[in-house]
């Protein structure tokens, strides 16, 4: 009881010092079910969604949602086209060099291989990856892989279905239905573990908001408030706190 007063009153504080910026604006992919999507009305809609408006709720804060191209989501976030990227990003020391991270709200949880064929030999097969992900860099250090580069998810799945690639990685929770779904695409090989978690990222000068992020989680994993929403969105085998 004592953390959870004591969580309180230090999101009330942050909430307050970040209460100067009239409107956060979250950035987001849109285009990485269950993480992030865009829905049938044309609304951000996910896992994501659900978690940002409940902690924007919970620190006070007025959030407004914005999609940007993953291959470019960082740079614009360093020059202010938006405050937070919440979009499925893995915590990693690279990316944490560039800007900074929340703690986790997700555990980490494994990549996979998705391919049309059981046969395929994912040491030396062709295998796509979304461009700028830990994924990409996985397969790159796969001595005799050929990573082939897309700018979208779906192009990944895409290169799969067309044969132009042998295999695509990807986080497992992402693949996971597209192959339940396809009866022509199948989970692959081992799942590999990758990343730190995934968290929201932030501007390096933004502090006081890094902070009002941080106490909202805290408060949401104390209060239990966080796992069914993980369960909800990535179901009774996910990890969770």
């Amino acid at each position: 009881m004592n953390k959870l007063i004591l969580s309180a009153a230090a999101l009330a504080l942050t909430a307050g010092a970040a209460a100067s910026q009239d409107v956060v604006r979250m950035g987001t992919e849109g285009a990485y079910p269950p993480y992030n999507f865009i829905n049938d009305d044309g609304e951000v809609a996910g896992f994501e969604r659900e978690l940002g408006d409940e902690l924007c709720e919970r620190a006070g804060l007025t959030c407004e949602w914005v999609t940007n191209e993953w291959d470019s989501i960082i740079p614009n976030l360093v020059s202010g086209n938006y405050d937070t990227i919440i979009a499925g990003m893995s915590i990693t020391p690279e990316r944490d060099e560039v800007i900074d991270f929340t703690q986790a709200y997700i555990p980490p949880s494994p990549s996979a291989f998705l391919a049309a064929s059981e046969d395929i030999d994912l040491d030396t097969a062709v295998i796509a990856a979304q461009t700028g992900t830990i994924q990409a860099d996985h397969v790159a250090s796969m001595e005799g892989a050929t990573l082939v580069e897309y700018a979208t998810p779906d192009e990944t799945v895409a290169a799969v279905r067309n044969g132009e690639v042998d295999a695509v990685l990807a986080d497992k929770d992402f693949l996971a239905p597209v192959g339940e779904q396809d009866p022509a695409l199948m989970l692959v090989g081992e799942d590999v573990a990758l990343g730190g978690g995934i968290g929201l990222g932030v501007r390096e000068s933004d502090t006081e908001l890094k902070e009002t992020f941080d106490a909202a989680i805290t408060e949401m994993k104390e209060e239990g408030a966080l796992n069914p929403l993980i369960v909800k969105w990535f179901g009774d085998d996910a990890e969770t706190w």
